[in-house]
């Protein structure tokens, strides 16, 4: 079995603001002495993690990434309701606006102890106006923490105790985290927990930031919007611009194969289907910034899976000298696999490879998952 899975893909973007910085503008990088647009890993990671593709392949196996956890539980709690039903349905109604002197004190003392094993929870702020504001701001936890699907039962357990104790949790009960069988997106991605370091799990894949392979700029949308009932007045109801660009993405991911089975706890069947669920992802789902202003849905047009031992390395040098000109996805094939092919010949044959170029219909994704997973 291979230690090291890469996967360099071209996927191209029409007219987009897939992934903004702080001024609403697309994300950017200078590379070669050349502007290129750019994604982030975290952007790119969260679009996968968060898929139908994902749901579907691996469905019980996913975690979820929440500080407000402790909130959930005071929920669950107070309704009666399971903990599962109340994170699926994200339903918040129940505690929305809740007054002070409305908060269930001991229950809210257990869901802060069960909220506390994952992190250091907030405190309430000093004035009572501020307190009135969010009463169980208490219950979260300062960062976002990733629970696991077991360490969700465990707590969904505890809770269904509690109820019958109306007892608040300490010493094993609350022996809730768990390293073993962790969730796929975990033992992906990785966990860091700051109060519980030995539960941390470090991340099997490393992500680059997606860039442009070529030269870009970012332009400037003006648009208006028009007041339907507004009969008197010619003028636009509200004016705004809207950055955006274009352009053909490379995106480099590498898997240490051997670190995410070891997350997964030796589970080569749940291994496989991650790999295959990664790997669909990451050709085919696309960040959702702005989706609804462009519709800017892309699937790859081009993916080299790579397997093998070697130490790993990206091929984004072969874009370090911007594209230029027309036929921009058949130089940037070419640019990969010449490059490829050049580090080859000077570091010697390190991996085996599989690829499938969907602008002249050659290989499959299907075939791709397979290679990667097997």
């Amino acid at each position: 079995m291979s230690k090291y899975i890469q996967l360099h893909i071209l996927t191209s973007y029409p007219a987009s603001n897939l992934n903004r910085d702080d001024l609403g503008r697309p994300k950017t990088v200078i590379m070669g002495n050349a502007q290129r647009l750019r994604i982030s890993s975290q952007s790119l990671k969260r679009a996968w993690r968060t898929s139908d593709v994902f749901q579907q392949a691996l469905g019980a196996d996913i975690g979820v990434r929440t500080k407000e956890m402790g909130k959930y539980v005071y929920i669950s709690l107070n309704s009666g309701r399971k903990l599962t039903e109340v994170i699926e349905k994200h339903d918040f109604s129940s505690i929305s606006g809740i007054a002070s002197n409305d908060v269930d004190k001991k229950t809210k003392e257990i869901a802060k102890s069960i909220a506390g094993v994952f992190g250091k929870t907030k405190s309430l702020p000093a004035k009572k106006e501020d307190i009135e504001k969010d009463p169980l701001l208490d219950l979260e936890i300062e960062q976002l923490a990733h629970f696991s699907p077991n360490e969700i039962k465990g707590i969904e357990r505890l809770i269904e105790e509690c109820r019958t104790s109306d007892a608040v949790p300490e010493g094993g009960q609350l022996e809730l985290l768990r390293r073993e069988n962790q969730a796929a997106d975990i033992a992906l991605f990785g966990r860091m927990l700051a109060a519980s370091r030995r539960y941390n799990i470090e991340a099997a894949v490393q992500v680059a930031h997606a860039m442009t392979v070529h030269k870009t700029e970012v332009e400037d949308d003006f648009f208006t919007a028009v007041d339907d009932l507004n009969v008197e007045d010619s003028g636009a109801g509200h004016m705004g611009i809207a950055e955006f660009g274009a352009g053909l993405f490379y995106l480099y991911v590498c898997v240490d194969r051997e670190l995410l089975k070891e997350n997964l706890g030796g589970d080569q069947d749940l291994t496989s289907r991650t790999l295959r669920a990664l790997c669909r992802a990451a050709c085919t789902i696309s960040p959702g910034g702005k989706q609804n202003s462009f519709a800017s849905r892309a699937y790859a047009s081009y993916c080299l899976a790579e397997k093998g031992d070697a130490q790993p390395r990206t091929l984004s040098v072969a874009f370090l000298k911007p594209v230029s000109g027309d036929d921009v996805l058949e130089k940037a094939v070419k640019c990969i696999e010449e490059t490829r092919s050049k580090m080859e010949n000077v570091y010697g044959v390190i991996s085996e490879s599989k690829s499938f170029n969907a602008a002249q219909g050659t290989g499959n994704l299907d075939e791709i998952c397979g290679f990667v997973a097997e």
